[in-house]
This record gives C-alpha cells, sequence and structure tokens, in this order.
C-alpha cells in the first residue's frame, strides 16, 4: 500500500506551487547565466520550465485538502493543464535578467524558509507522538 507523506496542503497554496516553482527556476536560471556571462541582459521563458512546474502541480494534486468533491473532480486536472496552456503561449517571451532574479531570488529563500518551518513543525509534532515520518 502507498502511503502519503507528510500534511494536507491548503488549496491557496497548491495553486501557487506552479508560478512559484516557474518563477524561482526563472531567477536561478538568470542568476546562473548572469555570473558565468552565458547570456546578454534578457532571459527567455520557456515550455519545459512550465512543463516541470506542470508535473510538480499534478503530482502535488493528491495531497490538497479539498472543500468538495466537485472541486477535486475539476481542478485537479484541469488546472495543470491550464498552467501547461500558459506556458506554451507565454513560450519565447523575453524577460529582464534584473527583473527575473529580483523575483526568483526572494521565491527561492521563501520556499527554503517554509521548508525549514514546516520541517521544525513535523519534528515537533513526530516528538509528541502525533505525526508519523512514514505517514503511515
Amino acid at each position: 500500500m502507498l502511503c502519503a507523506t507528510g500534511r494536507p496542503l491548503s488549496l491557496t497554496t497548491w495553486l501557487a506551487v506552479p508560478y512559484l516553482f516557474s518563477t524561482a527556476v526563472t531567477g536561478l536560471t538568470g542568476l546562473a547565466g548572469v555570473l558565468v556571462g552565458a547570456f546578454g541582459w534578457t532571459i527567455t521563458l520557456s515550455t519545459p520550465v512550465f512543463g516541470a512546474a506542470t508535473a510538480v502541480t499534478a503530482a502535488a494534486a493528491s495531497s490538497v485538502r479539498w472543500h468538495s468533491t466537485r472541486q477535486r473532480r475539476w481542478l485537479r486536472w484541469s488546472y495543470p493543464t491550464s498552467v501547461l496552456v500558459v506556458g506554451i503561449a507565454v513560450d519565447g517571451v523575453h524577460l529582464p535578467v534584473v527583473v527575473a532574479i529580483g523575483l526568483g531570488i526572494p521565491i527561492v529563500g521563501l520556499l527554503i524558509s517554509r521548508y525549514v518551518v514546516e520541517r521544525r513543525r513535523s519534528a515537533a509534532l513526530a516528538a509528541e507522538g502525533r505525526y508519523s515520518n512514514t505517514g503511515c
């Protein structure tokens, strides 16, 4: 039997996942490009980044706290599909590297800080015996 680990995601967090992921990846790519001098002062949005964001969103859908069965039925697959459609639509759009880095790096910091907070919360719950590391 497969077991889900961790606690459920809120719906708003799940809705933000693909865009936070895409922005973080674009910001890190822009920073790496500037540091090694690989490209000029613009960065191009690409469908593969949004494809990866779609995969992350679809994978995380099983751990969302849905408010209703109808919502789960409609959003679980239509939202990741719409993220992919947006990614295809914006493929090739040029952004200034400064904007990409300015948005992406703070989001990376936000994601890391949320990870640390959730990790500490999980450890505290495990110490109290209210949370299993295996999720089973």
